[in-house]
């Protein structure tokens, strides 16, 4: 009886010690998966087909919905087992480069673009944001007009930038690729993606229709909120 009973509390023991183990196994594995998966892709404040006719559904599909993924989960692996593996996104641009760079900036600058827009937006800035636009450029369409100058010049592929200094002063910045203004210490406030994947669907070659229709849809409330 001693036996059989010793036996059944050995059989016991091991088979709690390997649940023990498989779940340890799953708990290491699942952690991986959380940290590979630090960074996701934003959720957008608007339908996929809310800022027709500026931006078609199947652009933002494409935009967001590939390029976008695509670019976050470059980034979330590439940064395992690295110095950045719990750095936030700000900080990886500032400090890294080559292809983490190119990958988080990408992250960083569409996070802004398109949580920049709004079916009900357009218009112009209020407060001191505009207050900030009328000393620099006179008025707010003279801003438009170098805005969008500075967007159809950029090169191949890139970004036109507002960016603000650390005393509130305006800039236009012309980025080529991952580029944004946090790399040059400045914030960045809004950014116009001229990269061909941005606009070809729907405006194929013209880029400088796409950037002026753009402002039709700019979340000014959203912009103000980073000035």
């Amino acid at each position: 009886m001693n036996k059989l009973f010793l036996t059944c509390l050995t059989l016991f023991v091991v088979l709690t010690s390997t649940a023990h183990a498989q779940n340890t196994n799953n708990s290491s594995i699942n952690n991986q998966k959380t940290k590979a998966m630090k960074f996701e892709l934003p959720k957008l404040p608007y339908a996929a087909n809310a800022l027709e006719p500026v931006i078609s559904q199947q652009t933002i599909e494409l935009h967001y919905g590939k390029h976008l993924q695509t670019y976050i989960t470059n980034l979330n692996n590439l940064i395992q087992g690295t110095k950045f593996e719990n750095a936030d996104l700000e900080t990886i641009v500032k400090e890294s480069d080559g292809t983490i760079f190119n990958n988080a900036g990408q992250t960083l600058n569409h996070n802004i673009y398109f949580l920049s827009f709004s079916p009900n937006g357009g218009g112009e800035p209020k407060g001191k944001l505009a207050d900030a636009i009328n000393r620099k450029w006179g008025s707010f369409e003279n801003f438009k007009k170098e805005f969008n100058t500075a967007g159809t010049a950029v090169f191949g592929s890139g970004w036109a930038w507002l960016a603000k200094d650390k005393d509130g002063n305006l800039e236009i910045i012309k980025e080529s690729n991952a580029g944004n203004p946090i790399t040059k210490g400045l914030t960045p406030l809004l950014g116009f993606d001229v990269w061909e994947h941005a606009y070809y669907l729907d405006y194929q070659n013209r880029r400088a229709d796409h950037l002026a229709e753009l402002w039709k849809i700019i979340d000014w409330s959203a912009v103000e909120i980073r000035y």
